[in-house]
């Protein structure tokens, strides 16, 4: 899978405690808009996605974790690669914190599932939508998302941006 970029915050000892964890995100693109996550108590927006649990492929954690956060199941066999961001920055509670976040192209079923959310994620009141890929980015980049990592922001946006880029948007 290719890498599509970096985000290195250059804020942490290498030589200290390391968390490492792997992420899978869905791109789902339906007439023009894409399927986002959205924090209404936050206001920003996400790719549907998230932890790879142990013993679990990458393509069982993006079915698994679209699903839970968005409602929306995937057709497996509409599943392609995009391509991976590494992100490695100072942790919360590690001296170093690393995540590579694997993006696939997938289509959805129709019907949209109830969501099975944690408790953060019912807190910030996540919410599927379809939405114009510059307005995600638009309010990623213009707001303060309450304790949400910037660099998180800062990834989605840089993924629509590359999305739009390479055309995803005018097929339809």
């Amino acid at each position: 899978m290719r890498l599509l970029f970096q985000i290195d915050s250059k804020n942490y000892n290498l030589n200290g405690t390391k968390y490492i964890r792997p992420s899978v995100r869905s791109i789902i693109i339906k007439r023009g808009k894409v399927a986002m996550v959205h924090s209404i108590k936050y206001d920003y927006y996400k790719f549907p996605g998230g932890g790879i649990e142990k013993d679990e492929s990458k393509l069982e954690a993006l079915i698994r974790e679209t699903l839970e956060e968005s409602g929306l199941k995937i057709i497996p066999s509409s599943i392609k690669e995009y391509g991976y961001v590494y992100r490695i920055q100072k942790g919360k509670r590690e001296d170093v914190f690393i995540q590579e976040n694997f993006y696939y192209l997938c289509d959805v079923e129709d019907e949209i599932h109830n969501q099975k959310l944690e408790s953060y994620e019912e807190d910030e009141e996540f919410t599927l939508e379809y939405i114009d890929p510059i307005f995600a980015i638009k309010t990623n980049r213009s707001k303060i998302s309450g304790p949400k990592d910037q660099n998180m922001l800062e990834r989605e946006a840089r993924v629509l941006e590359m999305l739009i880029e390479e055309g995803y948007f005018t097929k339809v």
